[in-house]
């Protein structure tokens, strides 16, 4: 039997999507796995978890309990152990780490894993914290070539200047360049209302980007390594409805709490336009050192596909897209945690 020790919670803004995206992830977990549940509390605590984290809240946190370690003695690879007594519960095989955000998505625990020796699903460290952070994102997919949008970065109080607001135009979206699930993201349409979408940023992250506004479908493709090493990318997804949101755009209460947003798998596009989502989604993959898994977002404009971000772990809820567009690629859930897993094995 192989034992998968499946991360989840953590001390991120995106702690209660972790808990159901890992829920998910163990509700269908193949049989040939034994699972072994480590919940991370939002202050950053190694417990013993539990298979089924999101039964008792709509947004579910992590709760105290029996603290647990992961050894960083590759001579005892694997082994997990009470902080308390000691006592070594069991040695796991890899690490499934269902987390999202900082200090969990960032390349900060995959670090940790590579240091104790233990393979894990997902990226390495550099195309983590590339990935985490949009501002390196961008530079280094459009150093291969893939339209970005345009974008000013704001670190700390700086403001835009007239120059950049002309340059940028309106509306601008205003992010955190390190978060996820759209926590701490603006649409603003007056420049009256920019610095409080500024502020809420800084909430987040202590740099701020502000985009352009992107016009088109917004669109989402998955991409995966197999065991052999072969890197595919899957049908992509169009989202329907984002706009109609009452936030406006896709943002958190869309995404989580309100469900209105529906997804056409596959997008209704022709075999020219799908090849070349794919063909980027890969190329995007391949720019910032992938391995595994990422699920690639763009939006389709007048003028063809343009980046909106890349996600190294993206939500593996029952309604998120990267199971989804799999499953609509021929490899049910089970299916493409099977191969994940003999990848990160591999």
């Amino acid at each position: 039997m192989i034992r998968i020790a499946v991360l989840y919670g953590g001390m991120s803004t995106e702690h209660s999507i972790s808990c159901i995206s890992a829920d998910s992830v163990m509700a269908h977990m193949p049989s040939e796995y034994e699972v072994f549940p480590i919940g991370i509390t939002q202050d950053g605590v190694w417990v013993e978890g539990v298979t089924n984290p999101a039964e008792d809240a709509e947004l579910p946190v992590v709760k105290q309990g029996r603290e647990v370690a992961l050894s960083l003695n590759p001579q005892r690879r694997g082994m997990l152990y009470d902080v308390a007594t000691g006592e070594t519960l069991t040695t796991v095989d890899a690490v499934f780490p269902v987390l999202h955000g900082k200090y969990g998505e960032d390349g900060t625990v995959q670090g940790l894993l590579e240091l104790a020796g233990v393979p894990y699903v997902g990226p390495g460290v550099l195309a983590s914290a590339c990935g985490m952070d949009k501002e390196y994102t961008k530079k280094l997919v459009a150093a291969a070539g893939i339209p970005i949008t345009r974008e000013v970065i704001l670190d700390g109080a700086r403001e835009l200047t007239d120059s950049e607001r002309e340059y940028l135009g309106l509306p601008v979206f205003v992010k955190p360049a390190n978060g996820g699930s759209s926590i701490g993201v603006s649409k603003v349409t007056s420049w009256d209302a920019l610095d409080a979408a500024v502020q809420l940023a800084l909430e987040s992250d202590g740099k701020v980007i502000v985009e352009a506004e992107l016009f088109g479908d917004e669109v989402e493709v998955g991409v995966l390594e197999r065991p052999d090493g072969t890197i595919a990318a899957s049908v992509p997804a169009k989202l329907n409805g984002t706009e109609d949101s009452a936030e406006g755009f896709y943002g958190f209460e869309t995404k989580y709490l309100e469900h209105d947003v529906t997804a056409t798998i596959p997008a209704p596009y022709s075999e020219e336009l799908v090849a070349k989502l794919q063909e980027m989604a890969v190329t995007c993959f391949k720019a910032l050192d992938c391995k595994s898994l990422a699920r690639v977002d763009f939006f389709v404009t007048a003028d063809g596909p343009v980046l909106n971000e890349v996600n190294t772990m993206p939500g593996f809820t029952a309604i998120s897209m990267y199971p989804q567009v799999w499953a609509a690629s021929g490899l049910d859930y089970p299916e493409l945690l099977d191969t994940l897993i003999r990848t990160a094995l591999r």
